[in-house]
């Protein structure tokens, strides 16, 4: 694909997005979150939200197990997500697609973390809750691929609905490319899930998930062998990206 997708940014920091004067202007947050157990609005940029009745459950148990901030970006990874699916004409189911984006930082709460890689941590999460629930199997398969490649570049080699969820949150951590998400999307995206200091609250959830259980820090090892062996191997930190997003926070 000639596109180059925020997901390599989000996995391993090589470069910062090629977007200069193009990046969106800041974005304040407009509205608190959807308090809990109303109703998700039923579009949004023109991306529906699915109502399915697994999906209500899986959005239930998200936002029942996340914090608002960390909920809220589950729901924007979905919608960043389709909206970079839609543009490049991707063909996806937006069900599987919407449950491996609202439960991909299943990892990352209080009641799902462990020592395990926090996004397979997740996936295992929710490959319980799929089938508790019946959910196909072929179909959970899909959505733990989804979330268990999510930081991972490897996603985005797979199919639409597992590469999509790096897509989406990779445009929600780092920033969206206007190439596929204008910048009046990302506004009604905002306003509808707001970001609630998203930078500095995810950050803080990430090192205190590490501060616990230091096995959900995963990473390649040809990065631990590039910092110990190759001289001026200095990779970037998504610390920075996080930091140089053009959102406000």
């Amino acid at each position: 694909m000639k596109d180059s997708m925020n997901r390599r940014e989000f996995v391993s920091g090589a470069r910062r997005l090629a977007f200069g004067a193009a990046l969106l202007p800041l974005v304040p947050d407009a509205k608190p979150t959807p308090s809990a157990g109303k109703p998700l609005p039923g579009a949004v940029a023109g991306i529906r939200l699915v109502d399915s009745a697994i999906s209500q459950t899986a959005t239930d148990l998200s936002r029942a197990e996340s914090p608002p901030f960390l909920f809220n970006h589950a729901a924007r990874t979905y919608l960043f997500g389709s909206l970079i699916g839609k543009s490049l004409a991707l063909k996806f189911d937006p069900e599987t697609l919407y449950l491996a984006c609202i439960l991909h930082d299943l990892g990352l709460t209080s009641r799902f973390e462990g020592d395990l890689p926090f996004e397979i941590q997740g996936a295992e999460a929710a490959k319980d809750f799929l089938q508790k629930h019946g959910y196909p199997a072929n179909q959970a398969a899909i959505v733990w691929d989804g979330i268990a490649m999510h930081a991972s570049l490897i996603g985005h080699f797979k199919q639409p609905e597992v590469q999509l969820v790096g897509e989406g949150a990779g445009a929600d951590v780092i920033a969206p490319d206007p190439a596929h998400i204008s910048k009046a999307n990302v506004e009604e995206v905002l306003a509808a899930f707001p970001r609630l200091h998203f930078k500095s609250a995810f950050v803080a959830t990430c090192a205190d998930v590490v501060r616990r259980h230091p096995g959900g820090a995963g990473r390649s090892f040809m990065r631990d062998i590039g910092e110990r062996r190759v001289e001026g191997f200095h990779p970037k930190n998504i610390c920075d990206l996080i930091d140089k997003s053009p959102f406000t926070e």
